[in-house]
């Protein structure tokens, strides 16, 4: 059973990781992407401790680093935890009607150290959209 939870704090941390990288990369977090990560939070029950901690600890990082460690984290998880976690990149990235660029280039990036397929994604995400788990 400390496997399975170790496996799921991994892909949590891994998630917040790089939900902090999407949500940051263009300058500005607006409303809606901060009710969007509450919603993840929720959704995915991660603890308001957790991710106290974790915000704490990627305000002393360069992008880079946070990058690099969101990567190591989801690399040890299942296939199926990182397309979970790709679906919500995706879908945040949507949120605030504004796909920047660096947004683009962190999602292709993300999929190609994950080994995911951007189709799978896509098709999950849709999949997702009519029960919108993301308040706007």
């Amino acid at each position: 059973m400390k496997a399975a939870a170790n496996q799921s704090q991994n892909y949590q941390l891994g998630l917040l990781h790089f939900a902090h990288l999407l949500v940051t990369v263009d300058g500005f977090i607006d409303d809606r992407e901060k009710n969007a990560i509450s919603s993840l939070l929720k959704e995915e029950q991660i603890p308001d401790q957790v991710y106290t901690d974790f915000q704490k600890s990627v305000n002393s990082r360069p992008q880079r680093e946070v990058y690099d460690r969101g990567v190591k984290l989801l690399s040890i998880c299942s296939d199926e935890e990182k397309l979970s976690a790709l679906v919500h990149l995706y879908r945040l990235s949507e949120i605030d009607d504004n796909v920047h660029v660096k947004e683009v280039r962190l999602l292709l990036y993300s999929l190609k150290a994950t080994n995911v397929e951007f189709e799978d994604v896509v098709l999950s995400a849709k999949m997702l959209k009519a029960g919108n788990h993301y308040a706007a």
